[in-house]
Parts: C-alpha cells; sequence; structure tokens
C-alpha cells in the first residue's frame, strides 16, 4: 500500500522569520507544524500573548522571539520550552514569567493594566493614553505657537494669511447664499 504524502506544513524544520517587519499576534496555527525543530520570530513587529499551543512543538530546540512587542507571561516551562533561556526572549518589557526575571503577578495585576494602559484590540498592543493625550496637547500648542511666531515676524506671510483667510470666508458666504438663498 502506498504511503500518503505528508503535508507541506508538517515537513517544515527550520524557520526563520526574523527581521521581516511582520506584525500582529503570533499564529496559533504554527502548532500545527509538527516536525519544527526551529523557529525564529525575532526582530519584528509582533503584538500579543505567546500562543500557550506552541508547548506542544516537542521537536522544537531553538526559539526566538526576541525584540517584538509581545506581552502576558511566557508559556509554560515544560518538555521543550523548559530549555529556553532568557535571550529567547528578551526585548520585550510586557513579558514575565520563567526565565525572565520579571515576576507576573508584577505585570498583570488588574490595576496596572486598566489604570494606566489601555488594550488596543485592533492592533493588539498597548498604549500609554494619558501620555497620547499630553503629547498631542504639547505638540497642537507648540504648533499653533509656531504659526503665530512666524505671522508675526514675517510681513509678507502676515497678509498672504489674512487674504487666505478672507478669500475662504467670501466663497464660504457666497456658497451658502447659493445653496440655501
Amino acid at each position: 500500500m502506498a504511503r500518503k504524502p505528508e503535508p507541506p506544513s508538517n515537513q517544515i524544520h527550520a524557520l526563520n522569520m526574523s527581521h521581516n517587519k511582520l506584525t500582529g499576534p503570533i499564529p496559533t496555527t504554527f502548532s500545527n507544524v509538527k516536525q519544527i525543530e526551529s523557529l525564529d520570530l525575532s526582530y519584528n513587529n509582533l503584538n500579543g500573548r505567546i500562543p500557550p499551543q506552541l508547548t506542544e512543538l516537542n521537536t522544537l530546540a531553538v526559539f526566538f522571539v526576541a525584540y517584538n512587542n509581545l506581552l502576558g507571561p511566557t508559556p509554560d516551562q515544560k518538555a521543550q520550552f523548559g530549555t529556553f533561556d532568557e535571550s529567547s526572549y528578551k526585548g520585550n518589557p510586557f513579558l514575565c514569567g520563567a526565565p525572565l526575571q520579571i515576576n507576573c503577578t508584577k505585570i498583570e495585576s488588574p490595576s496596572v493594566l486598566t489604570n494606566v494602559y489601555y488594550y488596543d484590540k485592533e492592533n493588539n498592543g498597548l498604549i500609554d493614553m494619558s501620555v497620547f493625550y499630553w503629547s498631542f496637547v504639547i505638540t497642537y500648542v507648540v504648533v499653533l505657537m509656531a504659526i503665530a511666531a512666524i505671522l508675526h515676524i514675517n510681513p509678507y506671510w502676515r497678509r498672504a494669511w489674512f487674504y487666505f483667510i478672507e478669500v475662504c470666508i467670501t466663497s464660504c458666504y457666497y456658497f451658502v447664499i447659493d445653496k440655501f438663498c
């Protein structure tokens, strides 16, 4: 009886996708690649949690997800994942748990995540909203002050600016008169 060929995903032994500017979460479908021995996803923009299904990969000898934007606990230190050291996860400031030196209870307490950070579900990332709001306000004020300073210093641009405003107001006036009167 002829042996049925394996699907291509079961024939992959090494997958190096580092330095590719990948975004989004790590797909849980990597756990379907049962013969994989090396998985390198480092130096990308991956975010979200590391799928716990990856611990089912019993042949995995090399695993790197360093320098991404991953968060939450590292996978359980069972089977092959017990052999991976801190270098596999470094550069992800919101990862916690063994083998990292960061205890998960500090990062994942509900008060920290709900009070300081907003979890952006579209982009699977964390945004410090207070910093975002303050940076927006400061940028807005600086731009307005720069425009005011330029218009105060340069009389040609000041005349051009006021002429532009006058043209806009006149255009709006005639638009309203034509459409509504």
